[in-house]
């Protein structure tokens, strides 16, 4: 038994820059939870498991007993995470508990596997993390067919038919936004916690009705920075404006004439949302926590 007795099993999604954990009982449902824990980036392998115990200790007993299953999605089985899980390649369902890794542990209180990412060979691509939000929505929405968008620091476009992944299509809109606002010749001209939406727009439908300008554009927001008094907000509108415009004219094969759903930060979802709605279509919005956890409770109770 564990210290707080209703606990039979716990989850985890791991990501690069944060660690989300659940203990659970065996029905499914959250007895406690972890919120903000490191994520894969600030841990080398040999820190994982006396990390993560450092965490969960509370909620398992002093002595071995019966294992407590640990199932985890993300990145902590990449190269660099607690142990490598392999891909699955597509197309394929988002979930096979068959193909998880197992993990030595050095404590015996715990059986640790991590879920496979996903690859395609053609064009080459990969998901860690993604597949199991995936698996989340399914196991709602069995019978979806369309397309889902997972906004983030690597946006992924995922075509989903008769409750497999087909193929997808990753873009750094995240990543680029990062990386230019913080340390490019517009860090200045971007200096603002708040969007304007008509800026947004506006820049939006110059990219994507003409991807090719996406660069001149870019460099036109620290032009009119030095040239015109425009306050920093209209400005970051349209950085954040240029880049979803040229991300959706670039996935425009995977989501026009399809049914979208969007799994991400709500913030950010919002936005990819307007975007949408400018071209005259309608989307599913999904909240990511609720998602992911059920994702990892189809790999448990599926096992």
């Amino acid at each position: 038994m564990s210290k707080l007795k209703d606990i039979s099993w716990i989850a985890a999604d791991w990501g690069t820059s944060n660690l989300r954990v659940w203990a659970l009982d065996q029905n499914g449902s959250i007895v406690n939870t972890i919120n903000q824990g490191k994520g894969m980036s600030a841990l080398l392998p040999s820190e994982f498991e006396p990390y993560f115990m450092g965490l969960i200790e509370k909620w398992l007993p002093e002595k071995t007993e019966t294992e407590c299953p640990v199932v985890i999605c993300g990145m902590a089985g990449a190269k660099t995470g607690w142990k490598e899980a392999s891909y699955m390649e597509a197309p394929c369902s988002p979930i096979n508990p068959d193909k998880t890794t197992w993990v030595q542990t050095i404590d015996q209180r715990i059986s640790v596997r991590i879920l496979p990412g996903i690859m395609q060979a053609s064009p080459s691509d990969v998901m860690r993390g993604e597949e199991t939000q995936i698996a989340g929505y399914l196991s709602k929405k069995p019978n979806f067919d369309g397309v889902i968008c997972l906004p983030g620091t690597h946006t992924k476009w995922v075509h989903i038919s008769a409750g497999e992944i087909i193929s997808f299509r990753t873009f750094m809109t995240g990543e680029i936004f990062q990386l230019l606002s913080e340390y490019s010749i517009l860090k200045n001209s971007v200096k603002s916690d708040k969007i304007d939406t008509d800026s947004f727009l506006q820049a939006f439908e110059d990219t994507y009705s003409n991807p090719a300008l996406f660069s001149s554009k870019l460099f036109g927001i620290r032009a009119t920075d030095l040239l015109e008094n425009i306050p920093t907000k209209l400005l970051k509108a349209k950085l954040s404006g240029y880049l979803i415009g040229s991300e959706l004219a670039g996935s425009k094969s995977y989501w026009l004439g399809r049914d979208i759903v969007m799994i991400g930060n709500d913030k950010l979802c919002v936005l990819y949302e307007k975007a949408l709605k400018k071209l005259g279509l309608n989307i599913s919005l999904e909240n990511t926590q609720d998602i992911t956890l059920n994702g990892l409770k189809q790999a448990y109770f599926n096992r």
